[in-house]
C-alpha cells in the first residue's frame, strides 16, 4: 500500500535537508508521496502543497512583516492535513512555525517526526519540554543534542549531519577555477550574503563595500564570486549589485564548486557556514539583523558563539562579526589576515578537520539514510498499532 507523509520545511536549507530526506525515503519505499510546504528542491523531489519562498523569515521583529502570510499558510496546511491520510508529519527545523503546527497536526494521531532540532541549547532551553509533549521521534544532526532530548524524554536519535556528505567537491581548487572561468593565479573571495531577502539587502550592501578594501589591503588581482542561494531573487541580486565598486561573478546551483575555486569566503551566519568549513574554505561569518530582534535575542540566547563550526568545535575557529561590528573595514581587515597569515590559515583548516569529524554519526550509511531508516520504522510501527486496534 502507498505510504504518505505530511512534510514542512521553510527555509531555504530545510529545502535542502527536506528533498534528500524525501529522495533517500523513496529508495525504500517506492512509491511513496509528499504534500505539505518546502521550496524548489523538494518540489522537484515530488513535493505537492505550499511554496516555503513566502514564509521565509530570520528574526523576532521580520515575523510581523510576514505574519499575514505565515497563518494563512498555516491555516493552509492545516486543511491539507485534515482532509488527507497521512503515515507521518515530519517537521524540518522552523521551529516557531514547525512546533504550533505540531500541536494541531498531534489532533490526528499521526505520528509526528521532528527532522534538524530547534537549537534549543542556543535559546529558550524550556521549548525541550514543549517539544517531548508533541513528537514522536526527534532526528537530531548535532551529537550534542542527543543528551538533551533523552533527559527530557524524548524518543532521539542521533543520525549525523547530513551536510557531512552532501558538502563535497570533488574538484581541485584549479579544476574548480576553470570550471567557473577564473584565472588561475588570482585570488578568489566567496560572498555568501545568506537566502532571505531581509539578510541578503543587510549583508550584501556591506560586503561589496569591502570588496575593494580586501583587494588594497592584499595588493594583487582579486575576483569575487557571489554563490547565490535558489532562493534569492535575481532581481534583487541585481538591483544591489549594480552600486558595486568591484565587478562580481554571480553563480546559481555551483556552491560548493565556488567554495572550491576560492581563497576565502565572507559566510551570512547559517547552514552555509558548516558548509564553507566541510568544503575546507576559510572564513570570516557576518550576522546582521534589525537592532531590537538583536536586543531582545541577546537577553534570550545562552551560547557565546553564533557561527555553528564555531558551536561544533566548542571555541571560536573562525572570527564572527556581528550586528555592529560587521563593517567593510572589519570584513576586508579579517579576510586580509587570513589570505596574508599561513598560520591562521593553516590552523582554520586543521580545525575543520575536527569539526567534520564531530559531525560524522557512528554506524553503517550517510545521515540522510539513517534519518530516512529512522521515519520508516517510525512508519511501518504506527501502521502495525493501527492493525492490532
Amino acid at each position: 500500500m502507498t505510504k504518505n507523509i505530511f512534510i514542512v520545511s521553510g527555509e531555504a536549507s530545510g529545502d535542502l535537508h527536506g528533498a534528500s530526506l524525501m529522495r533517500a525515503l523513496q529508495r525504500l519505499m517506492p512509491g511513496i508521496k509528499a504534500a505539505g510546504m518546502g521550496g524548489p528542491r523538494m518540489r522537484e523531489a515530488g513535493l505537492t502543497g505550499l511554496d516555503s519562498k513566502e514564509v521565509s523569515v530570520v528574526g523576532i521583529t521580520e515575523v510581523v512583516a510576514k505574519l499575514p502570510q505565515l497563518l494563512r499558510a498555516f491555516r493552509e496546511l492545516k486543511k491539507l492535513l485534515m482532509n488527507g491520510r497521512f503515515d507521518a508529519v515530519i517537521l524540518i527545523d522552523f521551529p516557531d512555525f514547525n512546533l504550533r503546527f505540531a500541536r494541531a497536526a498531534k489532533k490526528t494521531g499521526v505520528p509526528i517526526i521532528y527532522y534538524i532540532s530547534p537549537q534549543v541549547w542556543a535559546w529558550r532551553r524550556g521549548r525541550v519540554r514543549k517539544i517531548a509533549a508533541l513528537v514522536d521521534k526527534m532526528l537530531v544532526v548535532f551529537p550534542f543534542e542527543e543528551d538533551i532530548y533523552r533527559q527530557a524524554g524524548v524518543d532521539v536519535e542521533y543520525v549525523g549531519h547530513p551536510l557531512y556528505a552532501a558538502a563535497v567537491c570533488p574538484l581541485t581548487k584549479g579544476e574548480a577555477r576553470a570550471k567557473l572561468g577564473l584565472a588561475g593565479e588570482e585570488t578568489v573571495i566567496a560572498l555568501l550574503p545568506g537566502s532571505r531577502t531581509a539578510e541578503i539587502r543587510r549583508l550584501l550592501p556591506l560586503m561589496l563595500e569591502a570588496a575593494p578594501l580586501i583587494e588594497k589591503r592584499l595588493g594583487r588581482k582579486t575576483a569575487f564570486i557571489l554563490p547565490a542561494a535558489d532562493s534569492a531573487e535575481d532581481a534583487l541580486l541585481d538591483d544591489i549589485l549594480k552600486a558595486s565598486p568591484v565587478p562580481v561573478k554571480v553563480l546559481k546551483k555551483e556552491t560548493y564548486t565556488a567554495l572550491r575555486a576560492s581563497d576565502a569566503a565572507v559566510t551570512a551566519s547559517g547552514t552555509a557556514t558548516l558548509e564553507t568549513a566541510l568544503i575546507g574554505t576559510p572564513m570570516v561569518i557576518v550576522y546582521k539583523i534589525s537592532p531590537l530582534t538583536y536586543a531582545i535575542a541577546r537577553m534570550l540566547i545562552s551560547i557565546k558563539d553564533m557561527g555553528l563550526p564555531n558551536i561544533v568545535a566548542g571555541r571560536r575557529v573562525v572570527r564572527e562579526l556581528v550586528q555592529d561590528t560587521v563593517t567593510p573595514v572589519n570584513i576586508a581587515g579579517e579576510i586580509a589576515d587570513i589570505l596574508t597569515d599561513s598560520t591562521k590559515k593553516n590552523g582554520i583548516i586543521k580545525d575543520y578537520g575536527e569539526i567534520r569529524g564531530k559531525l560524522a554519526a557512528s554506524g553503517p550509511g550517510i545521515a540522510v539514510d539513517r534519518a530516512a531508516a529512522a521515519v520508516f520504522k517510525v512508519i511501518n510501527r504506527h501502521g502495525t498499532d493501527k492493525r492490532q486496534r
